[in-house]
């Protein structure tokens, strides 16, 4: 990917904190990914000591994998400290009373960044990361999630694909030449960069989303306040013109069907183990051998 498109991380960061307060109101994708990423751990036998929720943004996850695993320690890693204190706050009104019983395991909270993961080597069991990966850079993040995993340590995660928001894409490219839509990477890049980071037994599937909108205007504000307007590094700097955001409404007008205007997400699926078995090196030819046998199935 060019690197005129990828997120520049203050703004990532920026741009979370500042919306962190109304996130919850506005996050139904999230929340759609989240519980079917939730559900297919239900596949996999697994009893972790230690997770990692990486982007835990709100908490709602977080909450999900305590009650999921008692007794595991819940470990919710974002960028924005601001997204954490709302997380702790979500937590605590999930528990009640009951985040005072001596034996009750609270979840700890940590700032830090998908590409340079705050914690040691193998001290991790499971990885859960529903949409945070799209804001950073593949190779890096999945070498640190390889790292801080455990042997035999399960990484699961959802991520955006590069037909996302395809209708506001080209409803802009009808206005100028600068990127208005986040790039995303598609899953081949996202495979080959699992591949590399030395994560076996990797496995990816796709699946469509579309959110309907009355007004364009509401859609941009929606993704406002979700934190994931534009954060490219090619994006127009300054504010956008009143003349342009009427074009660019005007251009999104012919995806209109049955009244209500569509944002489409392509949502990628994701998991993988730590540690690449021998039939997954690299060969010679710069070619990787994966097993058909290998791609089926969660458990292992």
């Amino acid at each position: 990917m060019s690197d005129v498109f990828k997120p520049e991380k203050l703004s990532v960061a920026r741009s979370f904190g500042q919306s962190a307060l109304h996130y919850d109101d506005v996050a139904v994708l999230q929340k759609q990914t989240g519980d079917e990423l939730l559900d297919r751990l239900s596949l996999v036998t697994l009893s972790p000591k230690r997770i990692l929720d990486l982007g835990a943004g709100t908490g709602r996850n977080v909450v999900a994998l305590t009650t999921r695993y008692p007794d595991a320690e819940v470990i919710g890693l974002d960028i924005a400290p601001t997204m954490l204190q709302q997380a702790q706050k979500t937590y605590r009104r999930s528990q009640g009373l009951k985040r005072w019983l001596p034996k009750q395991k609270k979840p700890v909270f940590i700032a830090g960044d998908a590409e340079h993961l705050p914690l040691a080597d193998n001290s991790v069991d499971l990885v859960f990361a529903n949409l945070a990966l799209q804001w950073c850079d593949l190779a890096a993040s999945f070498a640190e999630i390889e790292r801080v995993l455990q042997p035999d340590g399960l990484l699961m995660f959802t991520t955006l694909g590069p037909d996302t928001l395809h209708e506001l894409r080209a409803a802009w490219a009808s206005v100028d030449n600068y990127p208005h839509v986040n790039v995303f990477y598609d899953m081949h890049d996202v495979g080959e960069a699992m591949l590399n980071a030395r994560l076996a037994e990797p496995v990816l599937d796709m699946d469509r989303y579309v959110l309907t909108y009355q007004d364009a205007l509401a859609m941009m504000r929606d993704l406002k306040v979700l934190g994931a307007s534009n954060v490219a590094q090619g994006r127009r700097r300054g504010l956008t013109g009143k003349k342009a955001l009427a074009q660019v409404t005007a251009a999104y007008e012919p995806f209109r069907e049955q009244g209500l205007l569509p944002a489409s997400y392509e949502v990628i699926f994701g998991h993988a183990w730590a540690g690449v078995p021998a039939s997954q090196i690299q060969q010679g030819d710069g070619s990787v051998s994966i097993p058909l046998s290998e791609l089926t199935g969660l458990s292992r």
